[in-house]
């Protein structure tokens, strides 16, 4: 049973077409999800995950994420030209190696991940798509906890109408909890024809075998290397699981989905802030509680004294 993951990758090297023309110049990782970037809520899950090195995925235009990351002394930064890390003053002896890998041209996720070949820890090694952002219990931990070997794939249920947006899941056997075997996928099936309702969300834990599968799967949608294609293969020879979180997820790939987690990451910091109000009045009172009885006490003594 994993707890934690040693190696997580995080593919950034999309376009954001959907989002134009906010990505005209800067990358749709980058955009703010209220207080925060959105790569950021995805280094900080990888982080929880027990991720020792983390793996950025870009294309050759998107230097501002090594910089806005450089900056952060939870991590050491390492090119995809050199092992020797970014110097940021004050940088922790526990900061997390994060290594840039260059994704030369738009050929799928599947392709994003080929880049990583031989770079990752020994192990299951972890993948975070950053555009969907998850509130509540990070959801890579949640599926570490579970995973007992092959390959974990997020899920959340959709409706018939969604389900030709995701990556649908062949149902096995009837689910019991979170876990739900399954036999394949299939990416954005025609509308009517999805097998199931159980969709792919952006997180997976996999095996090293898959980059192997990955450099012999043909293109298929768009004329891209699909990882769901390979995750498909793969599932010949290792089980496959959906696992159903407990977070609530946004598609900040589109500028709907980007709005609606900004307000509720709004609400989520809202509440931490009343929270923190509350807590500190309480230390108030009580500390002015605490003065007011040693004042009185030592009155008594006086008095007594007299």
């Amino acid at each position: 049973m994993t707890k934690t993951l040693r190696t997580v990758i995080i593919p950034a090297a999309g376009k954001g077409t959907r989002l134009m023309p906010l990505t005209r110049v800067t990358a749709k990782e980058l955009l703010p999800v209220f207080d925060q970037v959105a790569i950021s809520f995805a280094m900080q899950e990888a982080v929880a995950a027990g991720a020792e090195r983390i793996i950025v995925v870009v294309s050759p235009t998107k230097t501002a994420i090594r910089d806005f990351l450089a900056e952060d002394d939870s991590y050491n930064i390492h090119g995809s030209q050199t092992s020797a890390p970014v110097a940021v003053a004050g940088k922790s002896r526990n900061a997390v190696d994060v290594e840039f890998v260059i994704q030369e041209t738009a050929n799928g996720l599947g392709d994003a991940l080929l880049c990583c070949k031989g770079k990752t820890l020994p192990g299951p090694f972890g993948v975070i798509l950053p555009d969907d952002v998850i509130f509540g219990a990070h959801c890579l931990s949640e599926m570490a906890a579970d995973y007992r070997g092959g390959q974990m794939v997020a899920a959340m249920q959709v409706t018939e109408e969604e389900a030709s947006q995701y990556g649908v899941f062949h149902i096995k056997s009837v689910p019991s909890g979170r876990c739900v075997p399954v036999t394949g996928m299939v990416e954005k099936p025609a509308l009517g024809s999805a097998p199931s309702t159980l969709a792919a969300v952006g997180r997976y834990i996999l095996e090293p075998m898959i980059f192997d599968v990955l450099a012999n799967t043909p293109a298929g949608a768009g004329g891209e290397v699909q990882l769901t294609d390979a995750i498909a293969i793969a599932a010949k020879a290792l089980p496959l699981v959906a696992f159903r979180f407990s977070g609530d997820r946004y598609d900040c790939g589109n500028h709907d989905g980007l709005l609606a987690a900004s307000f509720a990451r709004q609400a989520i910091v809202a509440a931490q802030q009343q929270s923190a109000r509350h807590q500190v009045s309480s230390w108030i009172t009580a500390a002015v509680r605490q003065g007011a009885q040693e004042t009185s006490g030592q009155g008594m003594l006086v008095h007594q004294a007299r």
